[in-house]
């Protein structure tokens, strides 16, 4: 491939009057923006163990009271595109956050999709559109756009979660915005039970809701454990133990954006992702398990979260030899494919 013309080989007056009428010539960056055969990656393998970010959450708590913060939040930013633009992956945020007992997170709706993946504690809940939804740990809690939501809690313990939003996507094209509400008053309760039964919905000649975007906004993990040690039961010889989490009415995935997924690794087990296009985002529930993205390992405990960029091929093994590991799962795959611009390579 030839080299290209630079921004230096154009003179002054040349670059200064393109710049008066806000031009700007596209070869000298030609390569950048269309680099040859991958993509530039920004985003880097990152780990984040929680044994290190947990204490520093709880000191967030005794520093700044909810009322302050709004949402008490560290933000999971990868370094390759600079702490302060607050992203894990291009399309990826992640946040941890922390409610303590007696707290009320304000009701707000806002346009990026959010999920709440519950990683301690117990007494706290997320109402949205008057649904009021428990929070344990495992548990998934959808919060898409534009649904009022707020967070509040009855325990005596502190509760954490880990927030995935599509932020970043949504802020770039400049349609990212909040708008705070009042309380809401609860309408319902465990809308999911409705859907705990594989191959079996509520009828849509009764069910008024059915027609909804997101008929379930609860996936609990005690149902999400289950369906993995029922999978691996009944197929042994599976090459991975992983269930998605979907609309229910549809079977399309649960947003739109981003895809959510939740893994088991047997004892022992190793398994070998290919390098595909979109980012992905690895949290540990339960077990413990060794990560290499790329040439980049990882050792990962419960609660531990860790960012693959796209690209780039990812092993999963488990360190235990005796008990399963479990994983939730968050990548960018629902966008590639919207896109036309989803790939896996050997």
């Amino acid at each position: 491939m030839h080299a290209l013309g630079t921004l230096e080989d154009l003179p002054l007056s040349y670059r200064e009057a393109l710049s008066a009428q806000n031009l700007v010539p596209l070869w000298p960056s030609l390569r950048s923006v269309l680099p040859p055969g991958k993509p530039a990656l920004r985003t880097r393998p990152t780990h984040w163990p929680y044994s290190s970010l947990r204490p520093l959450l709880l000191q967030a708590g005794e520093l700044t009271p909810v009322e302050k913060a709004e949402r008490r939040v560290l933000v999971l930013a990868n370094p390759g595109h600079g702490l302060e633009k607050m992203q894990a992956s291009s399309s990826i945020y992640l946040g941890m956050q922390l409610l303590l007992p007696g707290e009320w997170a304000p009701a707000h709706r806002h346009t990026p999709n959010a999920v709440r993946m519950i990683v301690e504690g117990e007494g706290a809940y997320t109402t949205v559109e008057g649904e009021k939804c428990p929070m344990s740990r495992g548990d998934l809690i959808l919060t898409p756009t534009g649904l009022w939501h707020e967070h509040g809690h009855d325990g005596t313990a502190p509760v954490i979660w880990l927030d995935v939003l599509d932020l970043p996507l949504v802020y770039y094209t400049e349609t990212s915005y909040a708008i705070e509400g009042k309380e809401q008053h609860v309408t319902a309760t465990e809308r999911e039970r409705r859907y705990a039964r594989g191959g079996v919905v509520p009828s849509p000649v009764f069910a008024r809701d059915a027609a909804r975007r997101n008929p379930m906004l609860r996936y609990a993990w005690s149902d999400t454990h289950a369906a993995l040690l029922s999978l691996a039961a009944a197929e042994p010889q599976i090459e991975a133990v992983q269930v998605a989490y979907v609309n229910p009415e549809t079977g399309a995935d649960c947003q739109n954006i981003l895809g959510y997924s939740a893994l088991m690794l047997r004892p022992g087990e190793t398994l070998r992702l290919p390098a595909r296009s979109p980012a992905m985002v690895f949290h540990l529930i339960e077990g413990g398990a060794e990560i290499v993205v790329g040439e980049t390992p990882f050792a990962l405990t419960q609660a531990d979260t860790c960012c693959a960029p796209g690209y780039t091929p990812v092993t999963l093994t488990n360190r235990s030899a005796s008990t399963p590991a479990f994983l939730f799962i968050a990548d960018e795959t629902p966008l590639h494919k919207k896109l036309g611009v989803y790939e896996t390579r050997a």
